[in-house]
């Protein structure tokens, strides 16, 4: 790994990865085995600072979006607050670290090899992915959705099935995070090249004497602002492979010049390589609700260990002892307030309807929240899919910009239904007998679900209603799970085998490309897409390479 001040100004190499996220580190690193492989990350690497990624500071490493820190924030249009990874080993580096397979269905209707993604996911598995210790709280969870009628109970498994299950999880016994960056282990050394703080301006083309256009190269910006260009090696089977995340892969294909034409010139894109309507359609973001239960008796620092995959598309899942601290909740809200003074500066595109009025509420008096630290936990649920869809566009030509993105939670009502349905089993598992050790005898559901209406857990507007009509609760207090996808989806963008629709060598391989959501939590599919498609991409380039045994 090194920093791309020290890139010299011209390379060549046989594929060039845009993104050393979780599908980009897999990928480069099974392409170096046979080809020689640039990954052009635009962050900086987990290493520097190791226990930043310990599970004790799950929360403070998270709310840094601070301009140089690995977490960048951005808030979509429907006033809900988010979040981009830019380091080395991408949204692995921190997630929740939940560890768990996509489901059977999924895999037959990606028309993926069956053997080949087992195999796939058990090559991430051996690096990155543990059995968690399900101490006193995540027991209690356990239970309470058993009780709740979440059955069977399945025990310990990576399977996506129907009813109670401990997944795995990428913090080992000592809470330490194994991220994506560490798939980089089994790359060849002397066939990949990293370049950290390297920042992708746009992707280059030729048509000269072809009927469609060919991606030979990209441009690269260093810390220093110094621009790079690293170009691919002439054979017809190298690519340059998009792997930067359902925002930054529509980002940088419209920056690049292939999008809608009309977007495109009205941010003075030019030349227009390829009129692609599909390019930052489809935007998916499953919507979460929580509810937040302060309990008598301490509990352990837990992240997502137990969930519930009910038959009804909602996947429950529980955190405990997560540290709420004032330093952090203000820093992060801080955060907020500059980032939209920023957005409202630069654009005229920020929603009208958001309102901050529910952060100066929160921190005025100090929310009791504030006070919480290692008593307390969370109960969630994420609606699978989801059904509703929006869609992402640039706000500028700055690749470091965030582009505008409006998700359109609950749009559908299918998804709204599945919300009203989760928080009541949420509502079960706090009333069963199993969890009555970790709530206030004298708690109601009712102060419960008031207390998360006080959480200004985004910018939207609260309504009176919300403590009694569970589906405006769903409205109001959406939050993200961080699992958003789409952009660049299959058969919209991209065929079955990740190429760009309509573009000669040139691939995206990662969560934009999806048309769902995979399993509970889609960081083992992502990391597994990488390996699963840098082993095809090899299998054609051996093919290919072969030598004609009847010439």
């Amino acid at each position: 790994m090194k920093d791309a001040t020290l890139a010299p100004m011209f390379a060549r190499f046989d594929y060039i990865i845009i993104g050393g996220g979780t599908s980009g580190c897999a990928l480069a690193a099974t392409l170096s085995q046979n080809a020689s492989v640039l990954v052009l990350e635009r962050g900086g690497a987990p290493y520097d600072n190791p226990t930043a990624t310990d599970i004790e500071n799950f929360a403070t490493t998270l709310s840094n979006t601070s301009p140089k820190s690995w977490s960048q924030l951005f808030i979509s249009e429907d006033g809900v607050y988010n979040t981009r990874a830019r380091v080395l080993g991408g949204g692995s580096v921190l997630n929740a670290g939940f560890y768990t397979r996509a489901g059977d269905e999924y895999v037959k209707e990606t028309e993926w090899k069956t053997d080949e993604v087992e195999a796939a996911y058990e090559w991430v598995e051996k690096k990155v992915a543990f059995q968690p210790p399900v101490l006193g709280w995540q027991t209690a969870f356990k239970d309470g959705l058993l009780e709740a009628g979440e059955f069977p109970y399945n025990g310990f498994t990576y399977d996506h099935i129907y009813g109670t299950k401990i997944g795995g999880t990428i913090f080992d016994r000592a809470g330490h995070r194994h991220t994506a960056a560490d798939l980089l282990e089994y790359a060849n050394p002397g066939n990949i090249v990293v370049y950290l703080h390297a920042s992708v301006h746009k992707i280059l083309f030729t048509t000269k004497g072809r009927p469609r256009p060919k991606a030979y190269g990209v441009i690269f910006q260093d810390a220093n602002g110094v621009l790079h260009k690293a170009e691919l090696e002439k054979n017809s089977m190298n690519e340059v492979i998009l792997s930067a995340g359902a925002i930054g892969s529509p980002q940088l294909l419209m920056l690049s010049g292939i999008g809608p034409a009309a977007h495109l010139a009205a941010h003075g894109i030019k030349p227009l390589v390829l009129d692609h309507p599909m390019v930052g359609q489809g935007m998916g973001d499953n919507p979460m609700n929580a509810i937040f239960i302060p309990s008598p008796t301490p509990v352990e620092v837990s992240l997502i260990q137990v969930v519930g995959i009910t038959k009804f598309e909602s996947y429950i899942e529980g955190a405990s002892g997560v540290i709420f601290s004032y330093s952090w909740t203000r820093r992060f809200f801080d955060g907020v307030l500059n980032y939209l003074n920023e957005t409202s500066r630069t654009t005229s595109t920020t929603s009208p309807t958001l309102s901050t009025q529910s952060i100066t509420d929160f921190f005025n008096p100090i929310n009791p929240l504030l006070n919480a630290t290692t008593r307390a936990g969370l109960i969630l649920q994420k609606i699978a899919g989801p059904i509703s869809r929006g869609h992402l566009e640039l706000r500028n030509t700055n690749p470091d910009d965030n582009p505008s993105v409006r998700f359109n939670y609950y749009q559908e009502p299918e998804d709204l239904q599945i919300c009203v349905e989760g928080i009541n089993t949420i509502i079960k598992v706090i009333n069963s007998k199993a969890f009555s050790k970790f709530k206030y005898p004298d708690a109601t559901i009712h102060g419960l679900l008031d207390l998360m209406l006080s959480v200004p857990t985004n910018l939207r507007p609260r309504h009176i209603t919300s403590m009694f009509n569970l589906r405006q609760f769903c409205i109001d207090t959406v939050m993200t799970i961080w699992h958003y996808h789409g952009g660049c989806q299959v058969g919209r963008v991209v065929d079955k085998n990740y190429r760009v629709l309509g573009i000669d060598s040139l691939r995206v391989i990662d969560g934009s490309t999806f048309l769902k959501s995979p399993g509970t939590n889609p960081q083992a599919t992502v990391m597994m897409l990488g390996r699963y498609m840098g082993q095809r991409i090899l299998q054609e380039r051996e093919i290919y390479n072969k030598p004609d045994k009847e010439a």
